[in-house]
């Protein structure tokens, strides 16, 4: 690892820890602002893993700040119409995709994972002037020589460890989620809630299905990676007598596809998500949490634009002000996204479904 990654004569300078959704797109909003940029990613090459991101109207809205909308729009597909539902198919209530649409001017829309990651990657090759140094282990940010050093190193961020301390750390729920994508359109689209688990459906482009299953957490097991055969038959099981099209999802898509991961979360909320005037943190490194309410991915850009945005404005001379305004702008909301999660979490995996579902029946069906 070179300490100078970052340095160029005659520019401010920044390195991203990090080349995830977060770190991409601050990378892209500091060179729209004149920084040089280095990104440092652990992995050897750029990940292709994930299925859908839902990027809800205030994200889309940070998107084209970065401009990257146009490019956002060209592979997403407009999310309008879902329910909540019981395992017997029974609704119980809409999600609230049509409310949001009126009131923001526009659609929810989801993307696939890879076609975002893609975009952010195309937009900094056009941009010029920034350098993604794959298979760099960060072990300590002190040494790096950079003006502006940015956390966006997920849930398990050394720069947070190194920098802001343990005092906020990663929390394991006592669930799993399971991810995939369908070779075939439902057009059943929602959530499913049961005793302990519950099963979800969205589209993610033409011609398939991206779903996704949280149950309770196998004892002994942990890790990001499908469970083989076994782990994939008991998922199977475990939403056997569901309603249609939930067994066919699990029938038709093959489990060497499917992506497992622990449900966890930061815990507790960290005081401020800037330290020493000269380093900040993005989305999962900041604020990891629950998937419950698709907020992941948003207030990844979010965070990722308010900071550059931060930056541009104040300049290299006042970067202090800048983290200042960014933490600011930022901790409080994110903050509340993910206690809101959290707390949804409890509450679509408790074990008392039937007060659950006559309280999710007095919203709007």
């Amino acid at each position: 690892m070179n300490a100078n990654a970052g340095k160029a004569t005659g520019s401010a300078t920044a390195v991203v820890v990090g080349a995830g959704v977060g770190g991409l797109a601050t990378a892209v909003g500091l060179r729209r602002a004149g920084w040089a940029v280095t990104v440092l990613e652990r992995r050897t090459t750029p990940e292709r893993y994930g299925t859908a991101f839902g990027i809800h109207p205030t994200a889309q809205a940070a998107v084209d700040r970065l401009g990257l909308g146009e490019a956002l729009r060209a592979r997403a597909v407009p999310y309008r119409s879902a329910r909540i539902r019981r395992p017997d198919g029974r609704v119980l209530a809409a999600l609230p995709l049509e409310r949001v649409e009126r009131k923001a001017g526009r659609p929810e829309l989801l993307v696939s994972r890879p076609h975002l990651l893609d975009a952010l990657l195309a937009e900094l090759r056009r941009l010029g002037g920034a350098e993604i140094a794959y298979g760099t282990r960060l072990t300590d940010p002190a040494p790096l020589d950079a003006d502006l050093v940015v956390g966006a190193d997920g849930i398990h961020s050394v720069v947070r460890t190194t920098r802001f301390g343990t005092g906020s750390a990663v929390r394991s729920l006592a669930t799993e989620a399971w991810i995939g994508i369908a070779d075939f359109e439902t057009g059943t689209y929602g959530e499913t809630w049961g005793e302990g688990r519950f099963f979800g459906m969205t589209p993610v482009e033409p011609g398939r299905t991206n779903w996704y299953a949280v149950v309770p957490k196998a004892a002994g097991e942990n890790g990001n990676t499908g469970g083989g055969a076994g782990a994939a038959e008991g998922l199977r099981a475990a939403f056997a007598d569901w309603h249609d099209p939930i067994p066919r999802l699990l029938a038709d898509t093959d489990p060497a596809t499917w992506i497992r991961y622990d449900m966890r979360h930061l815990h507790p909320a960290l005081p401020r998500f800037t330290a020493g005037g000269r380093v900040a943190l993005v989305g999962d490194a900041a604020h990891a949490m629950t998937p419950n309410l698709g907020q992941g991915a948003c207030t990844a850009l979010l965070d990722a634009e308010a900071l550059t945005r931060a930056v541009a404005l104040h300049g290299p001379a006042d970067l202090p002000g800048a983290l200042r305004a960014y933490d600011t702008e930022r901790r409080r909301s994110a903050q509340r996204v993910a206690l809101a999660s959290r707390t949804l979490h409890r509450f679509m995996t408790g074990r008392h479904p039937a007060l659950r579902d006559a309280l999710v029946g007095l919203l709007p069906g």
